[in-house]
């Protein structure tokens, strides 16, 4: 039965770039197994352009070719040996997995309040004291216990916020005992009501009036 002969792809042969297909990769098993150099780079050249014509849309982008020959090179396992008009990537490199990224931890102890915030904190601290530097102060104050709200929907006294203002600052702005409030939790918290288009002056209503059913 036909059935029978049926090859399922997970019997194949694995494909290290699929994007190419099967065929191009029979291609390019084909041209490893080629006695002389010269039928090689041959057959490596005319891979290389139906490669390209597979890509239009990456002709324009730069060292176009020199990606081509570097995915010819990791689809061959990098047993393909024909001349390249480029460096010959290693294999070793290319598996070589990059270094973790560090992301900034500047307070962890306090993280719904952003790293942003202790920029500004920072940025505070080098300014001359005065009425610009006040206002800063009390801004990035206000800022901060709407940062905790988000986190915290209940509410939050203003001295746990200056207190925290103190530890990340380390001691240089102290507003404990400042006889000036923060902005009400209610007013920081306020959204926007959305109004629905058909409350709107001049919009559509939908049509509730049907006509009755006579009986």
């Amino acid at each position: 039965m036909i059935i029978d002969n049926l090859e399922y792809n997970t019997e194949r042969e694995h494909l290290i770039i699929p994007e190419y297909g099967r065929h191009m990769q029979k291609m390019i098993n084909h041209a490893k197994s080629l006695e002389t150099k010269e039928e090689r780079n041959k057959t490596a050249k005319s891979i290389i352009a139906v490669m390209g014509n597979m890509q239009p849309h990456l002709r324009d982008v730069p060292d176009f070719q020199h990606k081509l020959w570097d995915q010819l090179f990791i689809m061959a396992n990098f047993e393909l040996d024909v001349d390249s008009p480029f460096p010959i990537p290693s294999k070793e490199f290319l598996e070589e997995r990059p270094e973790p990224l560090e992301y900034p931890q500047n307070f962890p102890k306090y993280r719904f309040y952003g790293n942003n915030i202790k920029t500004m904190i920072d940025v505070a601290n080098t300014w001359e004291d005065g009425d610009l530097k006040e206002a800063l102060i009390f801004t990035i104050a206000n800022h901060m216990k709407k940062c905790f709200l988000n986190w915290n929907k209940d509410t939050v006294e203003d001295d746990v916020i200056f207190k925290h203002l103190y530890e990340l600052s380390n001691g240089k702005i102290n507003l404990k005992n400042t006889d000036e409030d923060l902005t009400d939790a209610t007013s920081l918290m306020r959204t926007k009501t959305k109004f629905n288009t058909g409350s709107k002056k001049g919009g559509h209503k939908k049509n509730t009036n049907r006509p009755r059913k006579r009986y």
